[in-house]
């Protein structure tokens, strides 16, 4: 028969205060002889109706205040307020008059956000509605008053002053404009037409492009082009980069989302925008800032020592993202992709890299060799097999010729020996890049000279080219060496 207990009796008492005056100390635990034995599935006592004995820990008394803390004082907030306002207060009466546009930024610098661009928007334009908003401003849609581009339809992207909290923040803006203004004559470029300010922001009038983000198409393909799309897609964007790299200018910040569609059309041409974190370069500058987007960022990015190359590798990351729909380095973090970026591989094995041409993996695969010295550049990827395939390819001149014909021109007789050696070693598509590239530089007699270099950069050379100062790097006074090429110009006899 099974027992039965009775349900505790209550304490008598004063029953208005059930809690004493003074905390007593809490009682001592049973001995361990009245604990109920443990389990090996329960190794801890667990409490149970059959044992109404429960052990007590110590704890810590209560504590009963008289009254209650009284609320902390405002004086104190309001004085370190007034504090904050206090050497503003010229800067405020400076702002409201219009009189100066200068700032201090964080570390106490004077900022000048004065660009001395024109101050006549409102007369020239008829701003519209909202297209787009962006991280540092947003875009509107606007349509020229009077002038040559009267009833033109265009894009101005709004950049806040208020924005511009630092003396880099400002100095980008100035770059951009600047290489915007200098970067002219290429299809695939977004049309700049000029720049205007006032009090509150800096407007940039540009080329309207109303065919929607390269992203959006994507997304809408369900994240996957055929390698035909593909390919069409990549010739306008290497076109587009190698063109700024031949003037000295670094995009470094190559994405789905810097690409807009000029219409809707299927076959639309697609324009290469956002300068914002671009710059001028030479080919033996390297840059150290990082900047760009996490997903798109080069190793050599991460290790603060790059140049153009570093463009050639977010190249690499749309095309793969192109033609199997997900990103090549993922992770939850930014920190994560970081990483990912500077040690792990593409993966190649999961579908739908096994059905497509072996021609497409290798373009990918050579766009993203994490080492940049042996990563294609975008006119050498122009070269590529899996490129070529289409009729509409066309190999533009490339700044790495340059570079080589210079250490070549520098070399001593043993030197040029070797690489004379050395290129009977070359493939078929390392010929075919410097067939197409001899060409260009319209060689004579089966050689080239100093001239022959300055017609052709000549020939290629925007502002932008000035601004890089490229002339004053590749053109340095060496004379008018000629140059034997007769192992470039013989391959260009049979069909490689």
């Amino acid at each position: 028969m099974g027992g039965c207990t009775s349900k505790p009796s209550k304490p008598k008492g004063n029953h208005h205060n059930d809690y004493p005056t003074h905390p007593q100390p809490p009682k001592s635990p049973p001995p361990p002889s009245l604990l109920p034995p443990t389990t090996p599935f329960l190794p801890t006592y667990t409490p149970s109706p059959a044992h109404p004995t429960k052990p007590k820990t110590p704890s810590t008394p209560l504590r009963f205040l008289k009254k209650s803390f009284p609320p902390p004082s405002p004086a104190k907030h309001i004085r370190a307020v007034l504090r904050r306002r206090k050497p503003n207060k010229k800067a405020e009466k400076e702002a409201a008059a219009g009189i100066a546009e200068t700032e201090e930024d964080e570390d106490g610098v004077e900022l000048d956000k004065r660009f001395g661009f024109s101050k006549e928007l409102r007369t020239k334009l008829e701003i519209g509605e909202e297209v787009g908003r962006g991280h540092f401003g947003y875009t509107c849609s606007a349509k020229f008053k009077k002038g040559e581009f009267k009833g033109q339809q265009v894009a101005v992207k709004v950049i806040p002053k208020s924005k511009m909290t630092t003396a880099i923040a400002v100095e980008d803006v100035r770059r951009e404009v600047k290489i915007l203004r200098a970067l002219t004559g290429h299809s695939n470029l977004v049309k700049f037409y000029d720049a205007f300010e006032d009090h509150d922001n800096v407007y940039i009038v540009m080329e309207l492009c109303e065919g929607g983000e390269l992203l959006d198409r994507i997304l809408a393909r369900g994240g996957k082009y055929s390698e035909d799309d593909a390919k069409a897609v990549m010739v306008q964007i290497l076109n587009v980069v190698a063109f700024c790299h031949l003037q000295g200018v670094v995009h470094r910040d190559l994405k789905p989302e810097n690409f807009l569609y000029i219409s809707k059309e299927e076959n639309s041409l697609l324009k290469a925008i956002d300068f914002g974190l671009s710059d001028f370069v030479r080919p033996d500058e390297r840059l150290n800032d990082i900047v760009g987007s996490a997903y798109y960022v080069a190793p050599e990015v991460l290790h603060r020592s790059y140049g153009t190359e570093a463009d050639v590798w977010s190249i690499g990351v749309i095309a793969y993202i192109l033609l199997c729909g997900s990103r090549p380095f993922w992770a939850r973090t930014e920190s994560g992709i970081f990483r990912a970026v500077l040690k792990a591989d593409p993966n190649f094995n999961e579908p739908p890299w096994p059905s497509l041409s072996p021609e497409a993996k290798d373009f990918v695969k050579r766009l993203l060799i994490k080492d940049p010295r042996k990563r294609m550049t975008a006119a050498q990827a122009l070269c590529h097999p899996w490129i070529q395939s289409r009729n509409d390819a066309k190999v533009p001149l490339d700044i790495l010729i340059f570079r080589l014909i210079k250490a070549y021109m520098r070399s001593s007789p043993l030197r040029k020996a070797a690489l004379k050696a050395l290129s009977k070693t070359l493939t078929p598509d390392e010929l075919f890049y410097l067939r197409e590239q001899f060409a260009l530089l319209d060689p004579k007699n089966g050689s080239i000279t100093l001239e022959n270099i300055k017609t052709a950069l000549m020939k290629n050379a925007t502002d932008a080219m000035k601004e890089s100062h490229m002339l004053d790097f590749l053109l340095l006074k060496n004379g008018f060496r000629r140059i034997l090429c007769s192992r470039i110009k013989r391959p260009s006899a049979r069909s490689v």
